[in-house]
């Protein structure tokens, strides 16, 4: 019994390194160590000593004027293999001119267990704002870039007329409630076999993104996505469509 002690300790210290690192999902780029303890729900002492760990492991950086912590670039190296493999290596200077061309962000998501991911933005170099930027993660039935997803699976079949209307349009559009309403725009991209592996989005004020834009960039993203297309054969292996 003894023996197998340090295994479950360890396991366990991974465990909660592995819950420090997931704090930085979202939109927060730098945190103390008490907002860490409160996310993971720790003693703020065995918080510091795990990321000082991972401040060693170079996993996190630790800034020297506010000792808040950020994700480290030896995490952004340890990431380039699975980036690599999905195909974004290939695919992301078509991903920045299309977001120089028309001036808004450009975002690449897949699916994963139900909900659209996003792995992939491009910014341009004018005209950005915050609200270009989409979420994380959205619901494959309750987003464009879901929707553009589904329309083209198995998944998406007898969903009635809003996937009818997705596939015969070729692209799906969203209407985000906010203070400032918010509109996306998502098509999809397809791999060999017109296997949909993924979605191109954009979304913007929808004052400025509006019908007459929609339709001017819509054409530059199918042309795109058709570019990327056959960057990612591989990747949609991986992909996960969640029942519902």
């Amino acid at each position: 019994m003894p023996a197998t002690e340090p295994s479950r300790s360890g396991a366990q210290t991974v465990d909660r390194a592995v819950r420090v690192l997931e704090c930085f999902r979202g939109g927060d780029p730098e945190l103390s160590v008490s907002e860490l303890a409160q996310r993971c729900g720790l003693p703020v002492s065995t918080t510091f000593r795990l990321a000082q760990a991972l401040v060693r492991g170079k996993l996190l950086e630790q800034d020297p004027s506010s000792d808040r912590y950020r994700i480290g670039h030896g995490l952004a190296c340890l990431a380039r293999p699975a980036l690599a493999r999905l195909g974004l290596d290939a695919a992301a200077p078509h991903l920045y001119a299309l977001a120089a061309g028309i001036k808004i962000t450009v975002s690449l998501s897949v699916p994963d267990a139900g909900e659209a991911l996003t792995v992939f933005q491009a910014r341009p170099p004018v005209s950005f704002c915050p609200n270009q930027i989409p979420q994380e993660r959205r619901p494959l039935y309750d987003s464009a870039v879901g929707h553009a997803l589904l329309a083209h699976t198995p998944a998406g079949s007898g969903r009635g007329e809003l996937m009818d209307s997705v596939r015969k349009r070729g692209f799906a559009v969203e209407e985000i409630d906010s203070d400032d309403p918010i509109r996306a725009v998502a098509v999809p991209v397809l791999g060999p076999g017109k296997q949909v592996w993924g979605a191109l989005g954009v979304q913007a004020r929808a004052v400025r993104l509006d019908r007459d834009l929609v339709r001017a960039v819509v054409p530059a993203m199918h042309r795109i996505a058709v570019r990327i297309g056959p960057y990612f054969h591989t990747a949609a292996a991986g992909t996960e469509f969640g029942a519902r």
